[in-house]
């Protein structure tokens, strides 16, 4: 059997924008992936569908697979013939005992290659705004564990040369040992005013930075009860946070956003959450899959010359729509009637195919959209609406009462996902979720479907509620659901524009 290959790769300090480029490629192609505690969840997204996702975690105090057990599935996959993806927090040479795992993997004829990461060391300290070098203030830094094997009888870190050797020091897996750390350095003559600065789980939305001095950070922590995984940082380069600290200010800092839509919709809504310093956490409850029967379709499609006017209520709708001409073969020139779009992305989504909307409602939702088409169709024309099989009815309603032959077709389904429903209910009942994000009101709908049975009105308690407009608020509040947030703009860019804005008047 041809043998496998092992990439081990360093996902960054948690932040899933930090993952290489390489890194990220390396996933996409893994047939199983070890990965550790301090990796973001949405870098397993990358992995394909069948993918084996093994959780190799490790805290201080416990291991929940040993280095060796560890050693060794990365060889036994490869044997198998597999490509294995070692996905290890920041950079994997920088206290990841990846050394360990290449020698394992050399001895048993793996191939396997390494793709270094940024370092926890490096970038939780400038996400906390603390540079590690800066001219004038630091021209050096170290490195140094702060978790050295107590079992080993020996003392590694060569403490008087450490002291005193570098203008910056960085301590990782060190909280437990804070006190011991601070004695010794003050002790191989480090001063005891020396600013120092702790900050725990950097680049996600926990983090958490403590400041104080050698003197009195072991009591500062203590007081805190301040806990791993944290950086420590040792010099006057923590001086320079208060001025420039950066990712803390942004308005979205600090909270953890569900967003409910589909996985393959997901990537443009999650982008804007983490540009404002949100985190985003994606718990798609629907699927959009082509209809079982494209017959309704087709027959629509083979006589397009015919409609009038074709209303398009969604940018789902307009994929599904042209996807399925391009697989008919039918010419785009076919269309001889008049174009309507529900909302700007959906007119995006035309304009990338060549064609401009005749009509664009100043409010996107159907409603207004009929407002504006009643001053423009006439009695007896033909319109059609590729649309969800779930689709309102209202339009089709409204345009039939003032004498339209209105043709409604679904190009796609919308189905339920209750794949990632128990992650996405402990992260609820752990608190771990700060808002929710409902886009359409299908998203509504099967978020209820999904939980059902689960206390939504504890659950939700403490948790924001966005909605995308009033059509799926008003869904909402009759499922039950308490909405905080209406975005006056319905679009994804007002969404967010909406949840910055009530973030700045209250605390979520």
């Amino acid at each position: 059997m041809v043998s496998g290959k092992v990439y081990l790769v360093g996902a960054g300090p948690g932040d899933p924008g930090l993952i290489t480029v390489k890194g990220r490629n390396a996933i996409q192609t893994a047939d199983v992936v070890l990965y550790d505690r301090l990796c973001s969840p949405r870098l397993l997204a990358f992995a394909p569908s069948g993918a084996e996702l093994i959780y190799s975690g490790k805290t201080p105090d416990q291991h929940t697979l040993p280095q060796e057990e560890i050693n060794r599935l990365l060889a036994e996959y490869a044997k198998q013939g597999k490509t294995v993806v070692r996905l290890k927090g920041g950079d994997p040479s920088v206290f990841g005992r990846v050394g360990e795992e290449m020698e394992h993997l050399a001895e048993h004829g793996i191939e396997y290659e390494v793709i270094p990461g940024v370092s926890s060391a490096i970038g939780v300290p400038i996400y906390a705004g603390i540079p590690v070098t800066y001219r004038g203030v630091a021209s050096s830094f170290a490195v140094v564990t702060g978790h050295e094997d107590p079992a080993k009888g020996t003392v590694s870190v060569d403490w008087e040369r450490v002291a005193v050797g570098s203008d910056t020091l960085i301590f990782l897996m060190g909280v437990g040992r804070i006190a011991s750390i601070a004695d010794n350095l003050i002790r191989y003559g480090r001063p005891a005013d020396t600013p120092v600065a702790l900050t725990r789980w950097g680049t996600w939305a926990e983090q958490e930075t403590l400041t104080g001095t050698l003197s009195d950070i072991a009591e500062k922590v203590e007081q805190a009860n301040f806990r791993n995984p944290a950086v420590i940082v040792v010099g006057d380069v923590v001086r320079l946070r208060d001025k420039i600290a950066w990712f803390e200010k942004k308005p979205l800092f600090g909270k953890r956003v569900m967003i409910t839509r589909a996985r393959t919709q997901a990537s443009e809504l999650a982008r804007l959450i983490e540009e404002q310093g949100g985190e985003s956490y994606e718990f798609p409850v629907i699927r959009l899959v082509p209809p079982s029967d494209w017959g309704p379709v087709d027959h629509a499609l083979h006589n397009l010359e015919t409609f009038d006017w074709i209303v398009f209520t969604s940018v789902n709708g307009v994929e599904f729509f042209f996807g399925r001409m391009l697989e008919m073969e039918i010419d785009v020139r076919r269309i001889r009637g008049k174009i309507a779009s529900v909302g700007a992305t959906t007119e995006e989504a035309l304009r990338q195919r060549g064609l401009i909307a005749d009509l664009i409602p100043q409010q996107f939702v159907g409603e207004a959209l009929f407002e504006e088409l009643a001053s423009h169709v006439r009695s007896g024309q033909k319109v059609l609406l590729p649309r969800a099989d779930i689709a309102r009815k209202a339009l089709p309603e409204a345009l039939r009462q003032i004498g339209c032959k209105v043709v409604e077709v679904d190009v796609y389904e919308n189905v339920p996902v209750f794949e990632h429903a128990q992650e996405a209910l402990q992260m609820l009942s752990d608190g771990d979720i700060h808002a929710i994000t409902f886009t359409s009101s299908s998203t509504v709908k099967n978020f209820v479907k999904i939980l059902e049975g689960e206390d939504l009105h504890s659950l939700l308690q403490r948790v924001t509620i966005a909605s995308i407009g009033p059509i799926t608020t008003e869904t909402a509040e009759k499922m039950g659901l308490r909405v905080d947030v209406t975005a006056e703009t319905h679009t994804i860019q007002g969404l967010v524009e909406a949840l910055i804005a009530h973030e700045q008047r209250n605390s979520f």
